[in-house]
């Protein structure tokens, strides 16, 4: 195949990618999403002009295993004044002022009861949580506890204008082909509202990383997957059983804005080819990651992992989801995200897909000793020509390795050296008739 070495090669550069990314999710940020609604369908509508996403909407009743799609939630405005008309909290002010999914509610109300309906973080009184009730009928609000606490006895009128109502979950999808139906699923909640790094991040990120493989050849195909949190990868599920046993690979991509991390919890098998990919290129960043195993909390992975299916999905974040401040509260804006995370998340993400794109298994066709490689003109790689990219170690640890047994990753792990350098050593003994392909 014509192809760039790499996703990187035939994407812009690391500044202007990073810059991309962000002021697509700048974008994506002011939407009120939920599981349901209008606000998911803005959300792929403004991701549609990155890629061509194929919308899919499941009807309200639908089952998806054990669980059944919910009504379609509607928000068009929610207050709260105090007795003097004023507003005390105003949902256009901020998304997550409001109780995702809250039922509609019109009426007066003592402060002791209104504040059995308003969530706060005591321990972070200027910020607002985000909380939702998606499957159990409430209504509420969020805001800061520090502007609660200023609230005076006496009565507050109370209007939340929104409605459950037959509709459908929407979830988008985008397919790149490539040379075998063999796949590599990547996938982003979509359902959470103004929360910049969870997971505006991860939605602009794949878009992104899904323009950048329109321009490659790959020999793997990659299906990207837009789905509400939960709901949504169990509807997937439900409606593509047949797709899933093409999956060899999967990432699930949040929280990739923020300065933390890096950060990858493995798939339940443990030790899938992604869970090898992602320590291997993790294990060569510039700050410490942490390898976490896998646990039945989190996103997506647990649809993805449950026993049922046992996926290869791995979950990939820069600070992992609960352990930073910011957490599902109005601190996760776009101030909290910076393009130079979004790109180095990409990269990270694009040299994963170089390695499953990039593995073979060499077989040596001079097994008895070392192959005489002056005569072939490889001194000057031998000699560490900087200029070849290459080592002597690289070439000397392909040529002992390429017994038909070892893939070009497991030659990575046991050299520790890095697997772009072994590929490039693979490729010029392979050119030079040394070596062959045995998968």
């Amino acid at each position: 195949m014509d192809q760039p070495t790499s996703i990187i090669d035939s994407a812009p550069h690391h500044d202007a990618m990073g810059q991309w990314i962000y002021e697509l999710a700048a974008r994506l940020y002011p939407i009120c999403r939920s599981i349901t609604g209008d606000g998911v369908r803005q959300t792929l509508e403004v991701l549609s002009e990155t890629i061509q996403l194929e919308r899919h909407e499941v009807a309200t009743g639908t089952q998806a295993f054990d669980w059944t799609i919910p009504r379609e939630w509607v928000i068009r405005s929610a207050t709260i004044r105090n007795a003097a008309g004023e507003k005390v909290v105003d949902f256009a002010d901020h998304n997550l002022h409001v109780l995702n999914y809250s039922a509609p509610f019109r009426g007066t109300v003592r402060l002791d009861e209104l504040k059995r309906h308003v969530h706060t973080l005591p321990e972070q009184p200027d910020l607002i949580p985000y909380r939702t009730s998606y499957y159990s009928e409430n209504w509420g609000f969020c805001m800061a506890h520090n502007r609660l606490a200023e609230l005076r006895d006496g009565d507050y009128h109370v209007e939340i204008d929104t409605e459950f109502k037959e509709g459908s979950l929407t979830y988008g999808e985008y397919l790149h082909r490539g040379e075998m139906e063999r796949e590599f699923l990547l996938s982003a909640h979509i359902c959470h509202p103004s929360l910049a790094n969870d997971n505006c991040s991860g939605l602009a990120l794949l878009a992104c990383l899904a323009a950048g493989l329109k321009s490659r050849e790959t020999r793997y195909s990659y299906r990207f997957l837009f789905a509400p949190g939960t709901i949504g990868s169990l509807a997937w599920l439900s409606r593509n059983e047949d797709v899933t046993e093409r999956i060899d690979h999967g990432l699930v991509v949040s929280c990739v804005g923020d300065g933390g991390g890096p950060t990858y919890k493995r798939s339940r098998r443990g030790n899938a080819f992604i869970d090898r990919a992602m320590a291997h290129v993790l294990s060569r960043c510039p700050k410490p990651a942490t390898l976490l195993d896998f646990s039945p909390y989190g996103y997506d992975e647990r649809q993805f992992c449950s026993p049922g299916f046992n996926l290869p999905v791995g979950l990939f974040q820069r600070s992992a989801f609960g352990a930073f401040p910011e957490y599902h509260t109005s601190a996760d804006n776009l101030d909290f995200i910076r393009p130079e995370h979004l790109a180095e998340s990409y990269r990270i993400v694009t040299e994963v897909i170089d390695i499953v794109e990039g593995n073979w298994t060499p077989l040596s066709l001079c097994q008895k000793g070392e192959p005489q490689l002056g005569r072939r003109g490889l001194y000057a790689a031998l000699g560490g020509d900087k200029s070849t990219g290459l080592s002597a170690m690289s070439l000397l640890w392909v040529l002992n390795l390429a017994d038909g047994q070892h893939s070009l990753l497991d030659m990575a792990e046991r050299s520790g050296l890095e697997f772009k350098e072994l590929a490039g050593a693979a490729e010029l003994l392979r050119l030079n008739g040394l070596l062959a392909d045995v998968g």
